[in-house]
């Protein structure tokens, strides 16, 4: 995440760190759409300390996706310098912030300690800010959850605890552990809480999906920044048209075309970051996203989601086209 204030800028709209879907190529088309700055699928500490070739490659950052922060993950606050310290000097881009997530909410990540886990142990977030400030040249920032359930919503406290042990900002998800994405389980209160009770920039996110849901994130918590996480995926246009809404400028919707000019641009990324086989697998379901409520769309997805082939998939995007526009 981006540190800004208020006073230094007007209101910034990241893209969210989403892991499986907000890679390089995701990354970059959402900054040339509106997104004024990202950050990285989170990184495992752990792989990052055992020289894991592909946790390496997973953190590249390239120069279009500036600025972009990158998120580490886990519990070891020596650990977590470590992997700090050796992600950003072996970075050809440098990072703009190092971003700790504590909110996390997936099984396999919270069994171990990891991601919203830290929420119970405040003593430890704070240990593991503490020891990643101290080795890193940048500016080191907190994402995390309201709580772990409705019973422990703890976010005051832990945002505090950051804060004090030199965070530079912080996102909250307004959501508990226990929520995970649920609909209609976001907590606005408990983010303006956090608002009011530090001094760094804070960022609000949950479900921030347009115009409607960005104007009330910022009238009800006062927050920074937004960070717009699922309401992206497929809608790379969402930056400028929330952007539009809230300076009273115009915004013009794309075409059903220009959708689909999109989602091949995004496949040709990432089969230029990935290769076509594993690039074509993992872009099924991004290409799911750009072509929902397009005319005849569950057939074309059911095709996409059997491509094997980037000149197949491409072929579908194309026959869609053909018959959105007849």
């Amino acid at each position: 995440m981006t540190v800004l204030s208020a006073e230094e800028s007007p209101m910034r709209i990241f893209l969210a760190p989403m892991a499986g879907a907000a890679d390089s190529a995701m990354r970059r088309i959402c900054r040339r759409y509106g997104a004024d700055g990202c950050t990285t699928e989170m990184i495992s500490s752990v792989a990052v300390h055992y020289k894991d070739k592909k946790t390496f490659t997973l953190s590249r950052i390239s120069v279009e996706e500036g600025p972009c922060a990158l998120q580490i993950f886990g519990h070891d606050p020596g650990i977590m310098a470590e992997a700090a310290k050796a992600l950003y000097e072996s970075a050809a881009v440098k990072p703009c912030a190092i971003d700790i997530n504590m909110g996390c909410p997936v099984k396999k990540v919270v069994s171990g300690g990891d991601g919203s886990a830290l929420m119970r142990d405040v003593p430890l977030a704070a240990a593991i800010v503490d020891a990643v400030v101290r080795v890193s040249p940048v500016p080191v920032t907190v994402k995390m959850r309201t709580g772990w359930d409705r019973e422990h919503r703890n976010c005051v406290e832990l945002a505090r605890a950051v804060e004090c042990a030199g965070a530079s900002a912080i996102t909250v998800h307004g959501r508990t552990r226990a929520d995970m994405y649920a609909p209609g389980t976001v907590d606005l209160y408990s983010i303006a809480e956090v608002k009011a009770a530090v001094s760094v920039p804070v960022t609000g996110n949950g479900d921030v999906c347009d115009a409607d849901s960005a104007r009330e994130m910022i009238s009800r918590t006062g927050v920074d920044s937004l960070a717009v996480g699922r309401g992206a995926l497929g809608d790379p246009f969402v930056f400028g048209r929330i952007k539009a809404a809230l300076d009273g400028s115009d915004f013009t919707e794309p075409t059903a075309s220009e959708r689909l000019a999109c989602a091949a641009e995004h496949l040709r990324m990432m089969i230029a970051a990935k290769g076509e086989r594993t690039a074509v697998a993992e872009a099924r379901k991004h290409m799911a996203w750009y072509t929902r409520g397009m005319y005849g769309s569950a057939v074309f997805r059911s095709k996409l989601n059997s491509a094997v082939t980037a000149a197949e998939m491409t072929d579908i995007l194309l026959q869609i086209e053909k018959d959105v526009t007849i």
